[in-house]
């Protein structure tokens, strides 16, 4: 019997017995997206497109993204994923090609029988041999699409930390500025307590003033001076962490002076919500993800049906030390296909969970997609309501400017109570201090916007 016809006789016993394999379409979850997003949408703004974090006019800010791009640990080992996974795609299509062994060998081994005579035998032997699993039914190309997935997933996941990783650096760099405006406007309100200190000592040492209105302003000083110590705390504590995601010591590690105030807020524009699928690397994964699930279904049912493999070999062998003179050459084909009659349900238990988790991978992939539709409208509402939140205290904070002056000016003349001036005070600190928080909050709200939107990645 020949090569082919072998072949043929065993793929055709191999039908009798399974049947003909089946295979189903990739799922998908029905759901139906909005046609446009219900927040106001400003159609002059700006699109999330790549260094988007360009668009906030810092020069430092794009010097220490491109840092953390090169130089973050975290980033880095994500790579070496992607890595590792291309050479698991490359070890699972190996199993498509035949795999070719050659061994050789040769010896000399001596027999002494008791009471016999001594024998010595001298061989050498070199064999060639080949194997090879025909996919007839698609478990091989099935374990290989789900490798390529895996792939698939593992440059998703590349994709999705660096995004992560560039808006943590902002975040950081944001929280900075911020934290050292604030204590810049508490240093300016200490400067007005002591001023207004020496005022009620001036005061008091000419009888104008009492000693319980001496005690309340020094009161006032010490507690502007201890506010300035969690401040500082936070800013030193947030530069170390800034610090981390660039690969640095934090020990040692500062940034430029940067007008906070200077900062550029971009207005950001979002695209379709149909248009989200293609645009965020988790989505993108959690499709992959469904992709590797069916390849998964499809080697579990293929693993019911029959496999065939088929083997060959040729050497050369002769009786010769280190030598193939006069040499003896032999040959074998063989060809097996292999049935599991009895396994206690294991293999269809395989396919029970196979399709389990695919159907679960649904959901999730359904549920994300939700996810992702509501983190750009919260996204969008924030933006939008901390603009008009600023502007609102922006104004608060000139009328408290001006109550301040004001009543410093009316207890210098004797007009008001002490009471007043150190009301009028607090209220403009933490006016002041609200101020730059809802500015931080804006600058945040740009950044989330950019992350959900997938910060110009694009399938």
């Amino acid at each position: 019997m020949t090569y082919h016809s072998l072949k043929n006789s065993l793929l055709g016993i191999a039908l009798l017995l399974a049947g003909c394999a089946t295979t189903d379409t990739i799922e998908r979850p029905q759901l139906p997206m909005p046609e446009n997003w219900a927040e106001a949408v400003d159609a002059q703004a700006a699109a999330a497109g790549a260094g988007w974090w360009r668009h906030f006019n810092s020069a430092q800010l794009e010097a220490l993204v491109e840092e953390a791009l090169q130089a973050s640990p975290d980033l880095a080992a994500t790579a070496e994923k992607v890595v590792q996974t291309e050479w698991q795609v490359r070890q699972s299509g190996a199993s498509l090609f035949p795999s070719l062994n050659l061994s050789g060998s040769t010896g000399r081994s001596r027999s002494e029988p008791h009471g016999g005579t001594a024998s010595e035998s001298d061989s050498t032997r070199l064999t060639l041999g080949a194997s090879y699993e025909v996919d007839v039914w698609g478990r091989v190309s099935a374990g290989v699409s789900a490798a390529e997935a895996a792939l698939a997933m593992a440059q998703y996941d590349y994709e999705a930390a660096r995004l992560s990783l560039v808006a943590a650096v902002a975040n950081a760099y944001f929280q900075t500025l911020a934290l050292r405006e604030r204590l810049a406007i508490a240093q300016e309100n200490l400067a007005i307590a002591e001023r207004v200190l020496r005022i009620v000592d001036a005061r008091y040492r000419n009888g104008a003033a009492s000693a319980l209105d001496l005690t309340r302003q020094q009161t006032a000083v010490l507690t502007q001076r201890t506010a300035l110590l969690p401040l500082e705390v936070q800013e030193r504590q947030t530069l170390t962490a800034l610090a981390i995601l660039l690969g640095r010591l934090p020990q040692g590690f500062v940034v430029d002076q940067e007008g906070f105030t200077h900062l550029a807020i971009p207005a950001v524009a979002p695209m379709l919500p149909s248009e989200l699928l293609l645009r965020r690397p988790d989505l993108a994964r959690a499709e992959a993800q469904l992709v590797a699930a069916d390849a998964n279904v499809a080697a579990a049912r293929a693993a019911l049906l029959p496999s065939i493999s088929l083997s060959a070999s040729a050497g050369v062998a002769s009786d010769a030390l280190l030598s193939l003179s006069a040499a003896t050459t032999s040959y074998s084909l063989s060809a097996a296909i292999v049935q599991s009659l009895f396994d206690g349900g294991r293999l269809r238990a395989q396919v029970g969970t196979a399709e389990s988790r695919r159907r679960e991978l649904v959901e999730n992939y359904r549920s994300a997609i939700l996810t992702a539709l509501k983190e750009v409208e919260d996204a969008l509402g924030n933006a939008e309501r901390n603009t008009r939140q600023e502007a609102a205290q922006q104004q608060i904070v000139e009328h408290a400017a001006r109550t301040l002056r004001l009543a410093e000016l009316r207890y210098r003349e004797g007009a008001d109570e002490l009471l007043s001036v150190l009301d009028a005070q607090r209220t403009l600190f933490q006016a002041q201090d609200s101020l730059v928080q809802l500015r931080l909050s804006r600058l945040g709200a740009a950044l989330d916007l950019y992350k959900v939107l997938g910060g110009g990645w694009t399938l």
